[in-house]
């Protein structure tokens, strides 16, 4: 017979053996508790495949260019195509995610997504694959990115719920951090058994799971659906600009992003140089610092989805730990601490980010949230070009080391800046909590 639980004659140790047993499982349900939602746990679910399937594409699509070119130069470009569209067009995507439904957008965007892989596959089994194709399918999914990336930043809210939004978006970085953990070592294994190709096929199928995820959500479940606003879409980016400049904590987040997105978070461009020219290392040593920073935003991802807090003061301990690790990391010449501050800095980095989007998400007016998230598309994401740019230009002309310790000073002036402005907007400068407004599916 199953014991229900400790008898008497368990004594103590059974009564802390069972406790410690049901301490995990409170733990383990408050930590994945915006599961309960079933529109969130299929989306989740379907982006738990796709974040695999991306990154084993990244490594591929790397790999092919190099096949072909063995050209840096012509990787770099490939990531150009890819950005350039975000910076250019991600406002206009969040018009349009504030104009139609979300769901039926990332229908169509997910299907389109697809499709780069998918020719890329079939141009690789043919013997046709081109660096000009590539340039094409990678300016493709860019544009598809610009307009898909504020509909499903926006869509969260929606599935979860304000009450489970900051554990939902937690959970969406425990997806990335983790792919961006398994994802290239499966994708290197799948290229070494059979192919490229391989690595194309897969992330193809990966988005049927995404669209098969949407396709069973039931929209009279959805959360806080607004009515589409109308007029001209410029005049609507015009009052998307407004809305945010007006609302003094939603401003603060876009400040921060604005300095930190664009230096701080493509300060990675920098990896392989402090791999090779400071601490001397090989592939495998560069390996292990591009991990060390997922483990710490990973442990972050965990740690904010089981607590939920999405406070200022929580944003503004992100972003002001981020430069001052950034600074050791420009200090540092041994490998051993090089990975410690590594793991920290993912640590910053994900509660920064995490915060972040969920502060925008949470007080964003429902009518204004695709805007508000393309925002925060365009500067954590659409900056990349830029940022890149002006890293690579300071790490050729000083060295790597003073261009890692310029850019902590450029995220510190932006973090000095936050602060000053939010003493001068708000009466509550350290700690406000986000207000949940509990609606009914």
């Amino acid at each position: 017979m199953r014991k229900t639980g400790p008898s008497l004659s368990d004594g103590p140790e059974g009564v802390k053996k069972t406790g410690r047993r049901q301490s995990a499982s409170a733990a383990l349900h408050q930590t994945f508790r915006a599961l309960r939602n079933r529109n969130y746990r299929l989306f989740w679910s379907g982006q738990v495949i796709s974040a695999m399937g991306t990154w084993m594409q990244r490594i591929a699509l790397a790999w092919l260019v190099l096949e072909i070119t063995d050209s840096p130069l012509a990787l770099g470009l490939v990531t150009t195509f890819q950005t350039l569209p975000v910076l250019l067009l991600s406002l206009f995507g969040g018009v349009i995610a504030d104009r139609v439904s979300k769901r039926k957008l990332l229908l169509v965007t997910q299907a389109v997504k697809l499709v780069p892989s998918a020719v890329l596959a079939i141009l690789v089994i043919l013997g046709n694959s081109n660096l000009v194709a590539i340039y094409i399918l990678a300016t493709l999914l860019g544009i598809t990115n610009a307009i898909d990336s504020p509909a499903r930043q926006a869509f969260v809210k929606e599935l979860a719920g304000p009450d489970d939004l900051p554990n939902a978006i937690a959970l969406n970085s425990i997806v990335f951090n983790s792919a961006r953990l398994i994802g290239p070592a499966l994708g290197g294994l799948t290229i070494a058994w059979v192919g490229v190709a391989g690595c194309f096929t897969i992330d193809a199928l990966s988005f049927v799971a995404v669209l098969i995820g949407l396709a069973m959500m039931r929209e009279e479940e959805l959360y806080d659906v607004p009515n589409p606003p109308k007029g001209r879409m410029l005049n609507q980016i015009t009052e998307g600009v407004r809305y945010a400049a007006r609302t003094p904590d939603i401003a603060l987040v876009l400040i921060l992003m604005a300095v930190i997105g664009t230096f701080g978070y493509n300060f990675t461009v920098l990896l392989p140089l402090i791999a090779k020219y400071v601490l001397d290392a090989g592939p495998i040593g560069f390996g292990i610092l591009t991990s060390s920073m997922a483990v710490g935003s990973l442990s972050a991802a965990v740690g904010i989805a089981y607590s939920g807090r999405v406070s200022r003061r929580t944003l503004m301990i992100g972003a002001t730990g981020f430069p001052l690790l950034l600074t050791g990391l420009a200090l540092s010449n041994v490998w051993l601490t090089t990975v410690a501050v590594l793991i920290a800095l993912g640590v910053f980095s994900i509660t920064f980010s995490a915060t972040a989007n969920s502060r925008l998400q949470m007080l964003s007016a429902p009518e204004m949230r695709g805007r508000v998230m393309s925002f925060y598309t365009l500067l954590f994401m659409g900056s990349t070009p830029i940022g890149s740019l002006v890293i690579g230009t300071l790490a050729d002309h000083q060295g790597v080391q003073a261009a890692t310790a310029e850019v902590a000073l450029i995220c510190a002036i932006g973090v000095v800046i936050g602060y000053l402005y939010i003493r001068a907007h708000s009466t509550d400068p350290v700690e406000q909590p986000v207000l949940h407004q509990q609606q009914a599916p």
